[in-house]
């Protein structure tokens, strides 16, 4: 399950997916990591993408239960691009030190949790209990679904 944790700089995504990946003991991604690793420093529209693309195929690549992806991910083509199963959005901060990401930034219109303060640990502990909660009911909603066959 591909969990993405989005929002501007300085917004927490970081402290939160540290913390979340103790709680569901699964893999996790921090683009900072990656660009770093790649020595890709380009925040123009191109240099976004490519890094969406980037943290999607780090994702799949895992092989736990969860996979945390923690970036701003500031464009909803980005998003497309990760196609996350759950979406944290940390809306702890209106600004940041970078003026350009905070003018691309569109926020979401979709996510599945809305942070809007610092969490404490029991608080994180609660965010894994909802994110467990939510994988299980996807399992049993796609257990219950009818499955149609094609006959030729």
């Amino acid at each position: 399950m591909k969990i993405l944790i989005m929002g501007l700089s300085g917004a927490g995504k970081t402290y939160l997916a540290e913390r979340l990946q103790k709680h569901l003991d699964c893999d996790w991604h921090n683009a900072d990591k990656l660009r770093e690793k790649y020595n890709d420093w380009d925040f123009s529209r191109e240099g976004r993408i490519r890094q969406a693309y980037r943290m999607e195929e780090y994702a799949e690549k895992s092989e736990t239960k969860y996979v945390i992806c923690d970036f701003i991910c500031a464009l909803e083509e980005m998003r497309n691009i990760f196609s996350s199963h759950y979406v944290i959005w940390m809306d702890t901060v209106k600004s940041s030190q970078y003026e350009d990401t905070d003018k691309a930034f569109e926020p979401p219109k979709v996510y599945d949790l809305r942070i809007d303060k610092y969490l404490n640990d029991n608080e994180i502990k609660e965010v894994a209990s909802k994110i467990r909660r939510y994988r299980s009911s996807m399992m049993l909603d796609s257990m219950n679904r009818p499955h149609t066959m094609d006959i030729e």
